[in-house]
């Protein structure tokens, strides 16, 4: 029975190296799909990292230098994912985001203009959109695994850490 199985896996070992050989199986698929999950992500970063910013600018309280250096940190993280999603989408030969406007419409995360907003409120709303980014992204990993897309698989990993470190952090500093 031993030998069989394990003529049976090498039988599939030189199965999978035959068609690596031709290139079979290689390839990548789904490049529309993935482009237009990398757009809307992109649209979300984006968001996110103004969101960050505008937190950043109008912190206010008790722990003001300790709030303000955590979210231009985080904010400079976002904005470290921007190129790297854009330049993802174009080196699969999809387009990426091209206006304001096109972002605006495909973010799936809150703006948020107000102007009377604790330090906590701030944060807590940081912390939800930083675990909906993490959603978000294994939502598109999902979709790049299908389609093989392994570089953007890998990408999507490290983004996923990054942000639930994020969240950890905010959702730590008020008490979640």
């Amino acid at each position: 029975m031993a030998n069989v199985n394990a003529k049976q896996e090498l039988k599939s070992v030189e199965s999978i190296n035959a068609r690596a050989a031709t290139g079979q199986d290689a390839g990548l698929t789904k490049q529309a799909e993935i482009g237009q999950a990398l757009s809307v992500l992109l649209s979300d970063v984006f968001a996110l990292y103004i969101k960050t910013k505008n937190y950043h600018w109008h912190m206010h309280g008790r722990h003001f230098r300790d709030y303000h250096l955590l979210l231009e940190e985080q904010a400079t993280q976002l904005f470290g994912m921007t190129d790297l999603i854009a330049e993802r989408a174009r080196k699969i030969g999809q387009p990426t985001i091209r206006s304001l406007e096109q972002m605006v419409a495909q973010k799936r995360l809150a703006s948020s203009e107000a102007e009377d907003l604790s330090a906590d409120d701030m944060l807590t709303e940081l912390h939800a959109d930083n675990q909906a980014l993490a959603a978000f992204m294994r939502t598109t990993h999902t979709l790049t695994d299908e389609g093989n897309d392994v570089a953007t698989t890998s990408l999507l990993e490290e983004w996923i850490d990054q942000a639930e470190e994020r969240a950890w952090f905010l959702g730590k500093t008020v008490g979640k």
